[in-house]
């Protein structure tokens, strides 16, 4: 005897599983307080990837141009990284969003007071910057340099 659907279960996940058993999770944001659509909900994945590309390609071009003017191909990568950081830092302390977020219609909200300081951008920039932290996400589809720089990534 085959049983598909317990196959399908493991396959699709244990969100899926539980869903299928009859448990509530809820849309994104609900534990925070955020709307389901429109302004001020939960970015999505495809946006904040988009805008990290956006930005990215933005301190690749800052980094070339100003710094390494093509002279050191392998030194152009890491000295986007080190512009990423700072633009991170800047126009996230200071605005609430970098150039990408903003052509994406993005911002980056603080939990308690709405907008990140510039201590908190500086966490969350560094965290970012590390790779690792932004790879880890939560049901609510926030990364960890989100979680513990208590900000989320919200539509304008």
């Amino acid at each position: 005897m085959d049983n598909r659907d317990a196959i399908g279960s493991w396959l699709s996940g244990p969100r899926a599983a539980a869903e299928q058993a009859g448990v509530d999770f809820g849309y994104r944001g609900e534990q925070l307080g955020l709307p389901e659509t429109g302004p001020g909900s939960i970015a999505r994945p495809g946006r904040r990837l988009g805008a990290l590309a956006v930005d990215w390609g933005l301190c690749l071009l800052i980094a070339y141009g100003l710094v390494t003017h093509g002279y050191k191909p392998g030194a152009t990568g890491n000295w986007a990284l080190l512009v990423f950081f700072v633009l991170g830092v800047l126009t996230v302390g200071t605005i609430g969003f970098t150039p990408g977020k903003r052509l994406f219609g993005l911002r980056v909200a603080a939990l308690d007071t709405g907008r990140p300081n510039f201590l908190r951008a500086l966490f969350r920039t560094a965290l970012l910057c590390i790779a690792i932290p932004a790879l880890i996400w939560d049901r609510d589809g926030r990364g960890l340099h989100d979680r513990l720089a208590r900000t989320v990534e919200v539509r304008i």
